[in-house]
This record gives structure tokens, sequence and C-alpha cells, in this order.
């Protein structure tokens, strides 16, 4: 199935996949459409965010529903939109619901705090906090969810780099169309990566590389967390600029 995704605000990346660029902080959405299921990529900032993209994805999939949500890692921009997609299977890194269990709002270093010092108002931030739904399906190594029609994505537990909990979605091309991958802010165009207090700096550009094994080839269409989608040659550059910036190791170009 495919449509016209751009009519409904999407950018489309391929059949059945594409993405939305969130105002503010410019953070991807990624969704997949099979015959059976779809399955969002990160939420938005609010539960307003996330009920704006419910909304979006029902009109694009003709009155369908999000049937899984995958959160790429834990901050503020990605994942405090997950209430608004109740009853859904939610999966992330393993070690992402139980520190995801741990937020209280007001805590220091908190989604809450996050949210406010980047200007979420308060009460936006309190009530997404609270609300905040934890992932029921924690992937270690690789999970391949079937969305039906012949549609299946496969999520990959490709951190530490960015956060101690990084998810990528790789989907696989077909009909001769490119893979896209989903790659969360393991790689960022926008603007030089951010390495906040729980990133992995020594571990990022090995996370990388593990992106670019994944991706299989300089075909695939990379789409980072902020930014406009990207090659392989751009992940690699990538990649070699971290290895600079913090060490760690990364396989050279």
């Amino acid at each position: 199935m495919d449509v016209r995704w751009e009519e409904h605000g999407w950018e489309r990346l391929g059949p059945g996949v594409g993405r939305v660029r969130l105002p503010g902080w410019d953070a991807t959405v990624g969704l997949v459409a099979g015959e059976r299921g779809a399955l969002l990529y990160d939420t938005g900032s609010t539960l307003r965010e996330g009920a704006g993209l419910r909304a979006r994805t029902r009109a694009l999939l003709g009155g369908r529903r999000v049937t899984h949500v995958a959160l790429s890692h834990p901050h503020f921009d990605h994942v405090l939109g997950a209430a608004a997609f109740s009853g859904v299977a939610v999966y992330g890194a393993v070690g992402l619901a139980e520190l995801l269990a741990g937020e209280a709002a007001g805590t220091a270093g908190s989604l809450y705090e996050e949210a406010v010092r980047e200007g979420v108002p308060e009460a936006e931030a309190a009530e997404a906090v609270d609300l905040l739904v934890r992932p029921g399906h924690a992937v270690c190594g690789e999970l391949t969810v079937d969305l039906g029609g012949g549609r299946r994505v496969v999520l990959a537990n490709a951190g530490p780099g960015h956060t101690a909990h990084d998810l990528a979605l790789l989907v696989p091309g077909v009909s001769g169309d490119p893979a896209v991958l989903f790659c969360g802010d393991l790689v960022e165009e926008s603007g030089e990566p951010q390495a906040g207090p729980d990133a992995v700096p020594a571990r990022w550009p090995a996370a990388l590389d593990r992106l670019l094994a994944l991706g299989g080839g300089d075909g695939t269409v990379y789409v980072p967390g902020h930014g406009a989608v990207v090659d392989a040659a751009f992940v690699r550059a990538q990649r070699d600029a971290l290895a600079v910036r913090f060490g760690g190791s990364g396989a050279p170009s």
C-alpha cells in the first residue's frame, strides 16, 4: 500500500515509508505502514505533539491506527508524546523501560527538567512525564517486526553512543527501492552531534559502524534524528569526526 504522503504533510522515503520533521527541535518522526500494522518511530516532545502525530497518521492511513511505537532514545523531544498512542506495542533498547520508570517530574536531570530547559511549558512537560509510556518490549541485538503484506522491519540496539539506549530502525528495500535506516540521534545532519551527560562518547564511533553494517551498502537512505536524509558517506565522515573528537574505536574510512 502506498499513498500521497506529501499531501498529508509527510516526506515520502520509499513505498510505505516516510517521516515528518517536527517544528522546534527539527526532530524526525518516522512511519512504516504494512497491511496489518503501522510502526511509528518516536513520538514528539509533548502529549499535544503526540496527539497531532496520531491525527496525521490516521489521516495518511485512511483511518487506520498506529499499532507499534519504537523509541529511539530517552530524550524529551523523542519520547514525551508516547502516551498519545494508547494500547500499542512499545519498543525500546534494553534498559530503557527501567530508566523511564525512574523518571519523576522535577527531579534534577530528568526528562521534565530537560524539556522545560529547552522551552516546553512546565504544565505540558509535567503532564507528559506523569503519563510517560515505558516500553513493554526490550530490544537486545536485533528484533524483526512483521507489519503484514510482506513488510518486515528490523529494530536494532545500535548503541551505546548518543545515549546508553539507542535504537535504530531498518526498513529493507522493496521493488528496487533502497533500504531506509532511521538512526535516531546517533546521526545528526542539522548540527554537530550532541553529547549530553548520558552520552557514551568513546563508544559512539563503533555505534556508527554498527549502523553502516546494518544498512548494508552505499545505496541505503540514512535518516538522522535531526536534519535532512544522508548517505553512507556522511555517516562514515561523522563517525571519523566523532573518533577525533571523543576518541574511541571505529573502522577507518
